[in-house]
């Protein structure tokens, strides 16, 4: 999926420069921050553009991240991972460099959301197959593409929907979507 271009240098006559630095290049931590940098670049330009065709996200974070923001509903419901989607509303997308937020809706309830890009699993868009997931949080994180296929997603009657709720839930119609499908 990836290819990349390498230009060689002649760097003879160059004096090997002083530095602490290990004794090898980190590509996996390069590449880490590559990809989320890929990801800040998409976001800010939906700021702009605004989603152009089919296009749409589903995006898994940790949301026991420290500075992931999320009501304690959500929390409360998802507590260790969250997957929400971007396609046909959301409002006041910020993108900075540390992280973006979001308001959705669930169900009839917007909630607004902080997602630092350090607490991202995944990132798929399966208008055009393309996902990334991150194995993990830590220093030496590893990347690898994801088998992308849009998710089986079933959409429940609504009399199921009022019977797996309870009446007095406002957030009955929340939906997350699980990428279970896009697991190895």
């Amino acid at each position: 999926m990836f290819s990349f271009n390498c230009l060689m240098l002649n760097l003879s006559g160059f004096e090997k420069a002083e530095t602490s630095m290990s004794d090898s290049i980190d590509y996996g931590k390069l590449m880490h921050r590559a990809m989320r940098t890929l990801i800040q670049d998409v976001l800010s330009n939906v700021v702009v553009n605004g989603l152009p065709g089919a296009h749409h996200f589903f995006i898994t974070f940790d949301t026991t991240h420290p500075e992931a923001r999320v009501a304690d509903w959500l929390r409360e419901r998802y507590p260790s991972e969250m997957t929400v989607v971007m396609q046909n509303w959301f409002d006041e997308l910020e993108v900075t460099n540390d992280g973006f937020s979001v308001t959705l809706n669930f169900g009839e309830a917007p909630e607004s959301l902080y997602v630092p890009f350090d607490a991202i699993k995944t990132f798929v868009d399966p208008s055009v197959e393309f996902g990334l997931r991150f194995e993990s949080q830590d220093e030496d994180a590893e990347l690898t593409e994801l088998p992308v296929a849009p998710p089986e997603l079933s959409v429940p009657s609504e009399d199921s929907k009022e019977a797996a709720a309870p009446e007095n839930d406002p957030h009955k119609d929340a939906e997350i979507v699980s990428l279970d499908s896009f697991r190895k």
